[in-house]
């Protein structure tokens, strides 16, 4: 398994300015390279504490890029629902080269109702405009002088610049939660996965993505990123003391941003979500932590919680991990990172072929 360092800004700006979150966050990014983490990722949001520091997760990884040489830089991913394909497919090439081919693009449908009704786009539109937009940034990296007509976005006879460092392009991910058509869609196209652990209903959809890129001819079995909260200590009650606010305060802001699910608002297009936002109300350090969601704890204990999660959902490529969630103090997270880097990293690091 590879490690590595993921970002979701879920703070209020009188808590944590944005200059003070991106000055720490960068120097996390760059400090976890030299630790031996093998990618950072962050997120596309709006409007909101969850979130909603990262409206152009590509900003962050360009800046990081300058700091870093080997890592890979990973969006976690661009909304190609609030996105034209050809201005973020210029996007894409334009890191590449910045990054010296070190860009890898996650690609994910958005959930939160109120970024559909502030961009004025129906929920209802989600898996057409994702597909769409997926399939013309491919053919434009891909491809000189492409033409696509599409039902949301066309072009014709155009040559997307920069041209990718990567050939033919960056390698795709494809975000998935609950919905196994997800899932599907990523095997049989044969792009990589990004999931947070859900239980059964990962365990199951694993298998469906499993499955779909064999049936597609693809060559091995896939690859699978998975995202945890992480913090590391060497003494078990400050390793659940330091970093409890912070996660209950992860749960109360996803549940604000996205509760119009359970306030009357539905779509075709996210079907249970209801149900599956309801649950988060319920969730606290010590749930997580005894579903493998959360990986806090001593390193012995963080190492028993990784053990239990590989047994339960098999092995999977790469853990994405949250390092400096909430407000958790920049030097606590630090030495989490380090703690984790020394003691638990090297009872499960490997290194798989990149795919995609």
């Amino acid at each position: 398994m590879q490690f590595g360092v993921q970002f979701f800004p879920a703070v209020y700006p009188d808590e944590t300015p944005a200059a003070q979150y991106f000055r720490e966050s960068l120097a996390i990014g760059d400090e976890a390279e030299k630790l031996g983490f093998t990618h950072t990722r962050i997120v596309e949001h709006y409007f909101h504490p969850y979130g909603g520091y990262s409206p152009n997760p590509i900003l962050f990884l360009s800046a990081l890029s300058q700091r870093t040489t080997t890592m890979r830089l990973l969006t976690g991913a661009v909304l190609p629902v609030f996105n034209h394909p050809l201005k973020l497919a210029g996007e894409i090439g334009m890191i590449d080269a910045i990054s010296n081919g070190r860009i890898d693009v996650g690609f994910a449908r958005a959930f939160l109702p109120h970024e559909f009704r502030r961009f004025g786009i129906s929920p209802d539109e989600s898996y057409a405009r994702f597909e769409e937009g997926v399939e013309q940034i491919d053919l434009l990296l891909r491809e000189e002088n492409a033409t696509h007509r599409g039902r949301f976005h066309s072009f014709e006879d155009t040559t997307s610049l920069p041209r990718p460092t990567q050939k033919p392009r960056p390698k795709f991910y494809i975000a998935a939660t609950t919905t196994p058509e997800t899932f599907a869609y990523a095997g049989r196209l044969g792009y990589s996965l990004m999931a947070i652990p859900l239980g059964l209903k990962l365990r199951d959809n694993i298998k469906v993505y499993r499955d779909a890129w064999r049936e597609a001819g693809h060559p091995g079995e896939g690859e699978i990123m998975v995202a945890f909260h992480m913090f590391c200590h060497e003494d078990a009650k400050f390793a659940r003391e330091i970093p409890r606010k912070s996660l209950d305060d992860y749960f109360r802001l996803i549940f604000e941003a996205s509760q119009d699910w359970t306030m009357g608002t539905s779509s075709k297009d996210y079907k249970g979500y209801d149900q599956l936002v309801s649950k988060l109300k319920g969730m606290s350090l010590e749930s997580q932590i005894e579903t493998g969601s959360a990986w806090i704890g001593t390193p012995d204990e963080i190492k028993a919680i990784v053990e239990r999660v590989i047994a339960f959902y098999g092995e999977f490529e790469h853990a994405s991990l949250q390092v400096n969630f909430g407000t958790i103090p920049y030097e606590e997270a630090r030495s989490s990172m380090r703690l984790f880097a020394r003691e638990v990293m090297p009872a499960f690091s490997r290194m798989p072929e990149r795919v995609g």
